[in-house]
């Protein structure tokens, strides 16, 4: 056998025109004796989807050839995936496979006024004309095909398709207000068989398998796309379907994705199946993989000659041409015919759009990271009540007594429930258990196991679920149990969640707030699995909101702001509940009550909007600047400081992401000295970014006293890391003289 050429993408380009013309074509796939449930037009559509998906393909070679196209990951081979579309509805939710090109090829075909060459060439050229990300990223995605773009997904787009699905049977009980998903609509989820091994695969499958078991409603599809290779690492023969085949709650079914008939028939099966029963299905899609990864992705050097030519061999437009002259009756001129005539469509979009503007400017490509604002017409609730179990005498007795940070929080939620019927609790033991430290107690038994959701052990399943409510309308708001416990599933916030407005120029948003007991201070419980003051993966990702309240007032204030965010502008808020706090009454002296409040209804709420932060006395002498457990710890020093001639003030900045630098300038401006006091280690906690602020603006006599660079021990020297009341007294003394003090 021959050596391949050095152009795979010519090579088979000219294999396809010699094979038709010769009629070379390959053997009768063995479901082509079967009935075929498409019509002969149906077939030809199906091939123009194939077709055009593999010319765009050829193009971004020539492009990037070129220098003026981008990274991509083609789609050739995989061109199977139009006769899943087909077999679905336009409106199903569909979250792709990179190599899904024909895909959105094929849907596009459906709605009226879609130009998918052109939408996937302004793609290639990062074109701001490009109608999905603004040439922010080549991605699939449309809008008006209901496909949410996706970039390079690894599987991480698995748990929110879980997340949709649910959706669909939550919103035929509680409607939400912008609402996205047809009552009878299916999500699809397509990815490639290596995938099926990433954690977040397996997730996702079992998350689905687990609900399904209990015969909750859940109308998925995934497809699995089965090339047999991941970039070079190759998938054990039977692998796919000996793992898949008899998985509980999660039905097996089995495809030639070479015969689009074949897929056509198991994917129209499939998904009547999921869309009349409700259940989830996994369509295994046998297709194969042309021009390596990638890229500039040289196969050769991690497959043989003869695997390469084998794949070549069983091109999928090859085995489509001979379904079209077994039984639509095209002649193999006329095939041919008919993809060149789309080969010069391509090429005369592709001239067309490289005259297109191009995304360069800073300002603009950051446009999406914060989504458009959108209208939110449902009313919060005047008064706390509804739900299924009336307030009991005590809990009134309660409300007009102070009390800790759990309870009014606990509150809030239910104000919250009652307030907004699309507002959604998930999370590991917040239903009957009420959650590790009661703050979401009674809450299910009042408003339901529907709207307050015991969830599975799993962070990633629980932000997925999270995500797919709010793609169909729902203001879903998680919990994670432990900040350390996030850090398994990170990568949904960042990944996922937080770059959908950016990716979709605004078009698909999925706001929610997501509760986590955060930080340290809790004495000798748990080690640095419970106490974790590690928050810079969250400030690091754009356009998230990171709030952390101090005491009870605040934190059901911030709350409610929290919610607000993601219901009007569409914001995704992680909201740190700091777990030393929850139960905190007193400040100074035993019973003094200095640290727990009274609950305000909504109708007496006060607000604390993004950017504001909080004053605690009115000194000038020295500016304690912190928030959470700190802002405790500085209230005690504060008073301290005063034994000693010290008039302080303490500002709690409450939102670490965006950072109030205004606001805390603004109230520094007539202080004499500053201390930065941050719980969270010294690399990487929001102090870096504040003493940054005060050295750009100017300011001087700036100190700052943070957690040491470690992680928290349990036992008596749980607290030994991290700042103490006594440290910020000595570090606020330290240097100051008696004339300073007086």
């Amino acid at each position: 056998m021959t050596a391949p050429l050095s152009d795979p993408v010519d090579r088979v380009h000219q294999a396809f025109r010699r094979r038709v013309g010769a009629e070379d074509l390959p053997e009768r796939r063995p479901a082509a004796d079967e009935s075929c449930p498409l019509t002969a037009a149906a077939l030809v559509e199906l091939f123009r989807s194939q077709v055009v998906s593999r010319h765009v393909d050829r193009m971004a070679r020539h492009l990037r050839a070129q220098g003026v196209g981008y990274y991509t990951i083609g789609s050739s081979g995989h061109e199977g995936i139009a006769a899943v579309a087909a077999a679905l509805r336009p409106t199903d939710m569909a979250f792709l496979h990179y190599r899904d090109g024909a895909f959105q090829v094929a849907r596009a075909r459906q709605v009226d006024g879609q130009d998918p060459i052109r939408d996937l060439l302004l793609s290639l050229v990062a074109s701001s004309d490009d109608p999905i990300s603004g040439g922010r990223h080549k991605v699939l995605g449309s809008k008006p095909l209901a496909i949410p773009p996706q970039t390079s997904t690894i599987a991480s787009h698995l748990p929110k398709s879980v997340g949709a699905a649910y959706s669909i049977g939550l919103a035929r009980r509680v409607r939400p207000e912008h609402q996205a998903l047809a009552d009878d609509g299916v999500v699809v989820c397509t990815f490639g068989d290596a995938s099926l091994n990433h954690a977040s695969a397996q997730a996702a499958i079992n998350t689905a398998g687990w609900t399904a078991y209990q015969n909750i409603p859940l109308p998925l599809l995934f497809v699995c796309e089965d090339n047999g290779i991941g970039i070079s690492v190759r998938t054990p023969g039977g692998w796919i379907e000996a793992s898949m085949a008899n998985r509980v709650g999660v039905g097996y079914r089995r495809c030639d994705g070479l015969d689009i008939v074949d897929t056509y028939r198991a994917a129209t099966s499939a998904a009547e199946h999921v869309r009349r029963l409700r259940r989830p299905v996994f369509l295994h899609m046998r297709c194969v993989r042309l021009y390596g990864h990638a890229g500039a992705d040289v196969e050769a050097v991690y497959r043989s000659v003869e695997e390469i030519a084998a794949a070549e061999a069983d091109d999928p437009l090859l085995h489509s041409a001979r379904i079209l002259v077994d039984r639509a009756g095209l002649t193999g001129e006329e095939i041919l015919s008919l993809y060149d005539e789309i080969d010069r469509d391509v090429q005369k979009v592709a001239e067309e759009v490289l005259k297109a503007p191009r995304l360069q400017d800073r300002e603009a490509i950051m446009a999406s990271i914060v989504p458009p604002p959108r209208a939110a017409a449902s009313p919060p609730a005047d008064e706390r009540g509804g739900g299924e179990t009336p307030i009991d005498d005590g809990e009134r007795r309660a409300m007009g007594e102070k009390q800790t940070m759990a309870k009014l929080l606990n509150w809030t939620l239910a104000d919250l429930l009652h307030g907004y019927p699309d507002i959604v609790l998930a999370g590991q033991d917040i239903g009957a258990k009420g959650g590790v430290y009661g703050v979401t107690q009674r809450l299910q038994s009042r408003f339901g196991s529907h709207r307050v959701i015991d969830t599975l052990l799993d962070e990633q399943s629980i932000l997925g679920l999270a995500i797919g409510l709010a793609h169909n309308g729902f203001i879903p708001v998680p919990e994670i149990q432990f900040l350390a416990y996030l850090h398994n599933a990170e990568d949904q916030v960042r990944g996922e969640a937080a770059t959908l407005p950016f990716f979709s120029s605004g078009q698909f948003t999925n706001p929610m707030v997501i509760r986590i007991a955060s930080l340290g201070y809790q004495r000798g419980f748990g080690g640095h699995f419970h106490n974790d003051n590690s928050v810079a993966v969250l400030r690091d990702i754009p356009g998230l909101v990171v709030a952390c309240p101090s005491n009870g007032a605040d934190a059901g204030a911030m709350l409610r702001e929290a919610v607000r965010l993601a219901r009007e502008e569409q914001r995704i808020v992680a909201f740190l509940e700091p777990i030393a706090r929850y139960a905190t009454t007193d400040l100074l002296d035993d019973g003094d009550k200095a640290w727990a409040h009274h609950y305000r209804p909504p109708s007496e709420a006060v607000t604390t909007p993004l950017g504001s932060v909080g004053t605690r006395g009115a000194g000038t002498d020295l500016a304690i600047v912190t928030y959470g457990n700190g802002a405790y710890l500085a209230a005690q020093a504060q008073a301290d400081l005063a034994d000693h001639g010290i008039d302080a003030r303490v500002i709690d900045i409450r939102w670490l992401a965006p950072l109030p630098l205004d606001a805390i300038a603004a109230e520094t401006a007539s202080c004499e000295r500053i201390l930065v006091v941050d719980e969270c280690r010294r690399s990487g906690s929001a102090s870096e970014a504040i003493m940054t602020a005060f050295v750009e603006r100017g300011r001087g006599n700036v100190r700052r006293l943070c957690a040491a660079d470690s992680f928290i021990a349990t036992g008596p020297g749980s607290a030994a890391t991290l700042p103490s009341r006594a440290d910020i007294v000595a570090m606020a003394l330290d240097g100051w003289t008696a004339v300073d003090r007086r």
